[in-house]
């Protein structure tokens, strides 16, 4: 009992060292697990990771410790392991967190311990993400319909292009060729209803279109993933030849800061509320509403600046509410207009008031000021052909 205590006392003064503070693979706060074949302190999520990879992990508190393994951990520990399995990670491949969907966890962790991509020796075959150039099959949702069909899909860094074919008419050339210079990636499992789920972003002429993926394999759709992180990353560095790593790894592609339903109403506040789907790209200071969350095109779009700007997001009740089954209000003023949503319940709308609140607090940078003017000569444009409701 004694050396129970005493071994327990050791491993959680490991613990809170600043380099094992942290999980080792998702970098989870106050990590209560770890792995004593690797020397790794990880959390309760990456644990069970390691464990499906017959990996042996025990907890640190719940569980009895020997003393080999206490002073195997003393030994190793999460830097030593670092410097060894994350020796060389190329700068574009991303580095899973600890809110980020399962299979990029699983992933990253498969790639560091069991095929060890990243201990700096030459590969041969190499992993592909790395060559320039992938190509393969995955399954694409229909732009007009919800039944996903086998789509070839084919990414070229030296071209900085991602192509798709339908695969019936393969042979009269591509169905779309994308830009790298406008495309995103993220995943989205929970949206698409696949574990692997995966959203593809890009502007097509004045829209944005979104198209819906997904690969049976792990494997396959994560270096999917990272392909592109890849090639973003080449054309970045081209677009942007003095950017440091620093400024340009964001970039590469990113998670939308929010996303959900509400139900919005016209520029007068008095037409019917309709429910849409919404969603708030911090990166590029654009709120997108779509009718439904997996709709290939948005019904608009409205830029977000800053409160210096004349931009402002506060709680509202509106005057003329019309069709709304919700009543948590969030009014957003434009230079433009006021628009005017609902929130199901309090927690949605204090979310959406912090996100929104959040990009308005940032300054907006020079590129920034061109896309609200550009905006704003759409947004006339558009008015005056049609009414302001969506």
């Amino acid at each position: 009992m004694a050396n129970r205590e005493r071994n327990k006392k050791i491993l959680l003064e490991l613990v809170k060292l600043q380099d094992n503070s942290r999980c080792a693979d998702c970098r989870a706060p106050d990590p209560d697990w770890a792995s004593y074949e690797l020397g790794v302190f990880v959390c309760l999520n990456c644990s069970g990771i390691h464990r499906s990879l017959s990996s042996r992990v025990k907890s640190i508190r719940l569980d009895f410790w020997e003393d080999k393994l206490v002073q195997f951990m003393k030994s190793s520990g999460n830097a030593n392991a670092q410097a060894l399995y994350e020796k060389a990670v190329p700068p574009y491949y991303y580095r899973p967190q600890q809110h980020d969907c399962n299979v990029l966890r699983e992933q990253w962790i498969r790639a560091k311990y069991e095929r060890k991509e990243f201990t700096g020796e030459t590969k041969y075959p190499p992993v592909s993400y790395s060559t320039g150039f992938y190509e393969g099959m995955l399954w694409k949702k229909g732009k007009e319909n919800t039944q996903f069909l086998k789509r070839k899909f084919v990414l070229s860094e030296r071209e900085f292009t991602l192509t798709y074919y339908n695969k019936e008419n393969e042979s009269k050339g591509p169905k779309a060729v994308i830009a790298i210079k406008d495309l995103n990636a993220t995943f989205q499992p929970q949206k698409i209803g696949h574990p692997h789920g995966l959203q593809f972003t890009f502007q097509d002429n004045d829209h944005t279109r979104n198209l819906y993926v997904y690969h049976e394999s792990a494997e396959e759709i994560v270096t999917w993933y990272n392909a592109i992180r890849a090639a973003r990353y080449a054309y970045l560095k081209t677009a942007y030849p003095t950017g440091t790593d620093e400024e340009l790894i964001p970039k590469i592609t990113r998670n939308y800061l929010k996303e959900g339903y509400m139900e919005k109403t016209g520029p007068l506040q008095k037409e019917p509320f309709r429910k849409r789907w919404f969603i708030l790209d911090s990166q590029n200071r654009k709120l997108f509403y779509f009718k439904e969350q997996l709709d290939a095109e948005e019904l608009g779009v409205i830029f977000i600046g800053t409160e210096s700007n004349g931009y402002s997001v506060k709680e509202c009740v509106p005057k003329h509410a019309r069709g709304n089954k919700w009543t948590c209000g969030v009014s957003v003023e434009t230079p433009e207009r006021q628009f005017v949503f609902m929130c199901e319940q309090e927690r949605e709308q204090r979310e959406w008031l912090e996100a929104l609140r959040k990009v308005m607090s940032r300054p907006m940078a020079p590129q920034d000021y061109t896309s609200e003017h550009d905006f704003t000569i759409l947004f006339i444009q558009i008015n005056k052909k049609k009414p302001q409701h969506s």
